[in-house]
């Protein structure tokens, strides 16, 4: 008897710390995973591809990225493939909105 008293009190003590959860979610633009960006980035600066490092390395070009209300460039590089089959989609703007690179099966 004192054992299921004592996990009534444990359980009704824990639910009152338990606080009500209340999300609203508001979707603007429709347009997915991109974001707005009002200019669209420079032409890519031509680059030397060194050789690659090893074997299984794949090259990932290089690309603009916006930092704030500038272009920032990354520099290609390197990059061993997540899984097998994996290919680089890089990133790209549309639109005036921007959607980053990802691996792909």
């Amino acid at each position: 008897m004192k054992t299921k008293l004592a996990v009534i009190l444990l359980l009704t003590g824990c639910s009152v710390f338990a606080g009500t959860r209340f999300f609203v979610g508001v979707g603007v633009g429709g347009y997915g995973p991109g974001y707005y960006v009002a200019a669209p980035p420079p032409p890519p600066p031509v680059a030397y591809v060194a050789p690659a490092p090893g074997p299984g390395y794949v090259w990932v070009d290089g690309y603009h990225y916006p930092a704030g209300p500038r272009w920032a460039w990354r520099s290609g590089y390197w990059a061993r493939r997540p899984y097998a089959g994996a290919y680089w989609v890089g990133p790209r703007y549309y639109r005036h909105y921007y959607y980053g690179g990802y691996w792909r099966r």
